[in-house]
């Protein structure tokens, strides 16, 4: 499983995600994934970056109670949009008022990642940021997009990689992180921790970037 003999654990995705599976699943290395029984409690008054690493940690601990001398790895996505917190809409009606209200404008997206390192290691809790500019689309345009039911699972009702990618104009950052999992600290982390890490990260990166990524 790994090139030391020092590091024998399992590796598990803390996770119900399809998205953050694929993106940990670019490293190619074996893991699980378990779901976390951890409810996110959203408050208003509680700073994006706070709250979203909080909601990470919540579910990496959530898992690593049942599973000892695992790493597990939590994470979580929030949007901010003039000041406001936005996450998965409650419905098609909730999903086409955010669509409207990100036209034309650029919204900044948070994914956490926290680590619970059940083998004595120091762990890991980081946010990124990624800013997103997105077209002025038309209402119709809304009205289409909601039709493909892509819109309910995902953090300010878009797909960043599916069919969502045609209402953005632009990316600044990460684009892993926008799609909902930072690759590079994660393999960072697990390299420190005496697990062989094979891929080049950059290329994978250079190969990955908005514009070239058709699907995982």
């Amino acid at each position: 499983r790994t090139t030391s003999t020092a590091f024998c654990m399992r590796l598990i995705l803390a996770s119900t995600s399809p998205r953050r599976r694929e993106i940990l699943g670019l490293l190619g290395l074996p893991f699980e994934v378990i779901a976390p029984g951890f409810d996110e409690l959203a408050s208003s008054d509680r700073p994006v970056e706070d709250e979203v690493l909080d909601f990470a940690l919540g579910k990496a601990r959530s898992v690593a109670r049942d599973n000892p001398n695992s790493i597990v790895i939590g994470s979580d996505t929030m949007i901010l949009i003039n000041a406001k917190k936005i996450g998965k809409p409650d419905g098609i009606a909730d999903a086409q008022q955010m669509l409207r209200s990100l036209s034309g404008k650029t919204h900044r997206i948070f994914t956490s990642v926290a680590i619970v390192d059940g083998s004595g290691g120091p762990g890991l809790r980081i946010v990124e940021e990624v800013s997103v500019r997105m077209r002025d689309y038309s209402e119709k345009e809304i009205e289409d997009y909601l039709s493909c039911n892509e819109s309910l699972d995902k953090a300010g009702a878009y797909s960043i990689q599916g069919r969502g990618r045609a209402l953005i104009e632009s990316i600044d950052g990460d684009y892993l992180t926008a799609v909902g999992l930072p690759l590079k600290p994660i393999a960072d982390y697990l390299k420190s921790r005496g697990i062989s890490v094979t891929v080049n990260i950059e290329k994978l990166y250079a190969d990955k970037a908005f514009l070239n990524w058709q699907s995982f």
